[in-house]
């Protein structure tokens, strides 16, 4: 199992859009942000099977912690 960094935003047509910076191009979207973290899980898969097929190298998993500070 691999773990990568997904942003999740909203475009001004309320689509929500999901991007994988890790993955160069790897973007996605759907309806809702449910709908755009489950297609962007398939973009990844067929992403890293592609470079696979291809054999290219796999980037890393990242890693991530959100913190708190002072406002």
């Amino acid at each position: 199992m691999a773990l990568y960094r997904v942003l999740i935003e909203q475009d001004e047509d309320g689509v929500f859009v999901a991007d994988c910076p890790s993955l160069p191009g790897c973007i996605s979207q759907g309806a809702t942000r449910d709908a755009a973290v489950a297609n962007i899980k398939d973009a990844i898969t067929g992403y890293l099977d592609s470079l696979r097929k291809h054999h290219e190298p796999i980037p890393p998993s990242a890693w991530e912690a959100t913190v708190e500070v002072p406002a």
